[in-house]
């Protein structure tokens, strides 16, 4: 504490003096509100999160912008400098075309104003910048991404000698900064700013939801026809919209407790070992799992540089979001449980359950492992604990068990099968004969 004692020579008593510099710090923390996670971080308005320090330390600059900020974390930055002077351009252009509607950029920064409150309380960490600062951020940074949305969706011509179209690595890199979670804008901003740019023209074009849909379509390989249906979708930021568009109708997280003492199902050699198979679903959605008669249907998933940014921050954000289902949270651990092993990867890879574009299957199974690792959930209100009681039961099934591990171990190959089969001759050959000895001392 900093303290001194004093010794009285008459008395052995010992007096202890206080500190008054270190007593006045102490008031001061007292008096100080916490900044990293603020209070509004335990709000369900509070959407956009610093990730923890432990799924740093597991997945390393997963969670960071390599090329684009968006939004006050990484706001001052000077390795995404780049793309900050193009922010400006981009931003200058849209003036320029709306100026049809007489907006100039004082129209931009009064519309987002009022706006400024309830953006703030998105944010668990404290933001410091004023509030002119803040609404210009969010000014620069929304109109950024509408107006790349709508140049990608064919909305509006990206500029022939654009740099940001003729470097094709670019794009890539934009799709992963946009989906990270300490990388995002309420959507309700942006939705503030689209229907301000909006020109006539474009009234019977896409909507912003279509808009950022598209935009993602390269990576996450869906139809545009089936976009239609996540219009009335809610949405917090890009990454939430997202994520909840793979929720799929009909699994949903039970409202009540249907299930105790759930536990995850075992990983792939030993469900193989019981008899459980595994096989392609033919759900649009990666999420929507099913498990019937010994057969666990799972829909094939693509997993490149894109997708497991995607799960690594969408994992992040459930883990952080009070409110939020843990739907992605689920599947991680799911996939965890199942694969130990790049040979369990490859198996998967055989089945066409999943693409594997990210490495080698021990990279990716390594990748899995991390996914799944040191996250919470309740195993018994999630999407999947009925399907984990459904796997669990089948697999206690001593008949199926034993059944299948004589298939398993007896028919795995072709020299297996081989092998067995003479085994199965020569005891047969050996029983015939053993009769006939019986026989011809029984009946000479």
């Amino acid at each position: 504490m900093g303290t001194n004692l004093k010794q009285n020579t008459e008395h052995p008593i010992e007096v202890w003096e206080l500190n008054q510099s270190r007593l006045a710090l102490m008031h001061q923390k007292l008096a100080e509100t916490p900044r990293i996670l603020s209070r509004s971080a335990g709000r369900n308005s509070c959407c956009i999160f610093k990730v923890p320090q432990s799924l740093i330390d597991v997945n390393g600059r997963s969670y960071h912008p390599h090329v684009v900020s968006i939004g006050p974390y990484h706001h001052a930055d000077s390795r995404l400098k780049m793309i900050e002077e193009h922010k400006w351009r981009f931003l200058g252009t849209l003036l320029n075309r709306t100026k049809s509607k007489d907006l100039i950029l004082d129209d931009y920064l009064k519309a987002v104003y009022p706006l400024e409150i309830r953006a703030r309380e998105c944010y668990s960490a404290e933001i410091n910048f004023n509030s002119d600062e803040f609404v210009e951020m969010l000014v620069l940074d929304g109109c950024f991404m509408i107006e790349l949305f709508r140049k990608f969706g064919g909305v509006i011509a990206f500029e022939s000698d654009d740099p940001l179209l003729s470097l094709s690595w670019v794009y890539s890199f934009f799709l992963r900064d946009l989906i990270r979670l300490e990388n995002q804008i309420p959507f309700f901003v942006l939705e503030c700013l689209f229907d301000l740019t909006r020109l006539p023209t474009e009234e019977s074009g896409p909507s912003l939801r279509n808009l950022t849909l598209r935009f993602f379509d390269n990576a996450f390989q869906r139809s545009d026809d089936s976009l239609e249906k996540f219009e009335g979708l809610m949405a917090k930021h890009v990454l939430d919209f997202l994520r909840s568009s793979f929720i799929p109708n009909g699994y949903q997280e039970p409202t009540h407790n249907t299930y105790t003492n759930t536990h995850v199902i075992h990983c792939i050699s030993k469900l193989r070992r019981a008899g459980i198979q595994l096989k392609p679903g033919k759900e649009e959605s990666f999420l929507a799992i099913k498990f019937s008669r010994g057969v666990i249907e799972m829909p094939t998933i693509s997993i490149d540089d894109f997708m497991s940014a995607f799960l690594q921050n969408c994992v992040a954000y459930e883990q952080c979001h009070r409110a939020c289902s843990k739907h992605m949270t689920t599947y991680a651990t799911l996939l965890d449980c199942l694969i130990n092993t790049a040979t369990d990867v490859e198996y998967l890879s055989d089945r066409n359950i999943i693409e594997n574009y990210f490495g080698t299957d021990v990279e990716l199974a390594r990748f899995i492992n991390n996914l799944g690792k040191d996250v919470a959930f309740d195993i018994d209100m999630c999407y999947l604990s009925g399907l984990f009681n459904e796997v669990n039961n089948y697999y206690k099934n001593h008949w199926h068990v034993h059944w299948a591990s004589f298939k398993y171990t007896y028919f795995k190959t072709p020299w297996s099968f081989i092998s067995a089969l003479a085994a199965l001759v020569l005891l047969i050959l050996t029983v015939v004969q053993t009769t006939f000895t019986i026989m011809s001392y029984s009946h000479p």
